[in-house]
């Protein structure tokens, strides 16, 4: 920007040497005023020098900059601006400079954040993938206005309400099938083996998410798969156990627990989810700025504690799922199987803002039992099963720009580049149908999983199978 500047007429400076103002005016005046001179010099630079300093130090100093801005924007933009649109943007910028987890949700987006952690919400009731540039239907939720209309797994939504959803962020559509109970949404589906588009006019209602389905195997083994962290798992998870129970007329044999594809959730949830696995011992501690804050621990008295256990867990395994999977690990409950998880050991806390906004802040590092740091590292499987090598197309923590390290203090490292696959036949997807599978994870699990597609479950299955029939040590 152009800068003017008042004109002042300026004196030529005189290239005298040093010692001819003392010849002019004389030794000892010369002296003196010279080392007045010098005083008001030093002054004059050492408040200059502390005023800068304390306005360096000054948190509200930046604020005064971001006032003056925010003016010039108002004032000279070549368009009528938004003044809260503008200040959203700085605050949301502001805590997108501390790691990728941290976030400002405005009211819109906090709403969406809220019914995921509280599993229900107003929608149309569909588990859908975006990795594509249409919305595919993973599984239309059951009782939904989805599925009472004939939206089926493997449809593609194309538009919502007239607007494609191409080049639309995840969160945007979110709050676009989302809303007002009783409201309408039109949605444009393309169907496989269909040559015309379909449209259905749904009615949103109150949709429930469960976060827990299971299934009773051959040999008395309990599976049960956890698709994310949210309130009431640790219920759901008790009354899934009991019903399982009941079919296996007394205890289990032994038990599977999926973590595959869970992004996490409720800190809380999940401790107590992996204290039902324990009969004591830790479960994780966190830390802040080099101290630990806190130390949780498992009782006694756990539902799931009898019987060998495995852990299923992918890459797609992520903060409060990789807490769980550590906890049973290192307290020597479980043996992992599957692909290195996702890195995520942080902890965010949820901050109600005024007018309906919220913030999500990391506050807390967390780690497994035996002192090891999840964040940016993962938990490695005892046994691996898919995600190497290579792991061509995978994203995890390490990869994100500005994620936390390791440990406090630790250098971050340059994001490793994702590696791109050198064909469809290497990249490890699996499955390609969507009526059956979930990133990889068959939803319809065989009563016995070993033979079927889905590797993972079938090892570690063999591997709870083959333990429960060992003979017993003497």
């Amino acid at each position: 920007m152009k800068q003017e500047r008042e004109n002042l007429p300026t004196r030529p400076v005189s290239r005298r040497p040093a010692g001819h103002f003392s010849r002019f005016v004389g030794s000892r005046a010369a002296r003196t005023l010279g080392l007045t001179l010098a005083a008001f010099a030093g002054g004059a630079f050492t408040a200059n020098f502390a005023r800068a300093r304390t306005e360096r130090q000054n948190p509200y100093a930046m604020m005064d900059q971001l006032a003056r801005v925010l003016v010039w924007i108002e004032n000279e933009y070549v368009d009528p601006v938004d003044r809260t649109k503008l200040v959203e943007g700085a605050i949301k910028g502001m805590v997108a400079e501390l790691d990728p987890h941290s976030s400002y949700m405005a009211p819109e987006d906090y709403g969406v954040f809220q019914g995921d952690t509280e599993g229900h919400f107003g929608g149309i009731g569909v588990e859908v993938d975006f990795s594509t540039d249409s919305i595919v239907v993973i599984a239309p939720i059951e009782g939904s206005p989805a599925e009472l209309a004939g939206v089926r797994s493997g449809d593609r939504i194309v538009a919502i309400d007239g607007q494609a959803v191409r080049e639309r962020s995840p969160a945007e559509l979110v709050r676009t099938m989302r809303g007002e109970p009783g409201s309408r949404v039109l949605i444009t589906i393309r169907r496989e083996g269909m040559d015309h588009l379909l449209y259905f006019t749904l009615i949103r209602r109150v949709v429930t998410v469960t976060s827990i389905a299971s299934k009773l195997l051959a040999g008395n083994i309990a599976y049960v798969r956890v698709k994310t962290f949210q309130s009431g798992t640790h219920a759901e998870l008790l009354a899934h156990v009991a019903k399982l129970r009941a079919q296996a007329h007394g205890d289990f044999a032994g038990v599977v627990l999926d973590l595959r594809n869970n992004p996490g959730g409720l800190v809380n949830e999940a401790s107590a989810v992996a204290d039902e696995l324990l009969d004591g011992g830790v479960i994780y501690t966190t830390r802040r700025r080099g101290q630990v804050v806190d130390e949780v621990r498992a009782d006694s008295a756990g539902a799931l504690r009898r019987g060998p256990a495995a852990v299923l867990v992918n890459e797609y395994s992520a903060s409060a799922a990789e807490l769980v999977a550590g906890a049973l690990h290192d307290n020597h409950r479980a043996t992992l199987v599957g692909a290195p998880t996702f890195g995520k050991g942080s902890v965010q806390t949820i901050v109600d803002l005024p007018g309906g906004a919220g913030l999500r802040l990391t506050t807390l590092r967390y780690y497994t039992p035996s002192g090891q740091a999840i964040q940016a590292r993962g938990v490695t499987p005892d046994v691996l099963v898919g995600g190497v090598p290579g792991d061509y197309g995978i994203v995890r923590e390490r990869n994100l720009d500005n994620h936390l390290p390791a440990v406090e203090g630790a250098r971050t490292e340059t994001p490793p580049p994702v590696l791109t696959p050198p064909s469809p036949e290497d990249a490890g997807k699996g499955p390609k149908t969507t009526e059956d599978v979930d990133h990889g994870v068959m939803r319809d699990v065989p009563a016995d999983p070993r033979g079927g597609p889905d590797k993972a479950l079938a090892a570690a299955y063999a591997l709870v199978l083959k333990t429960t029939r060992a003979p017993a040590a003497h």
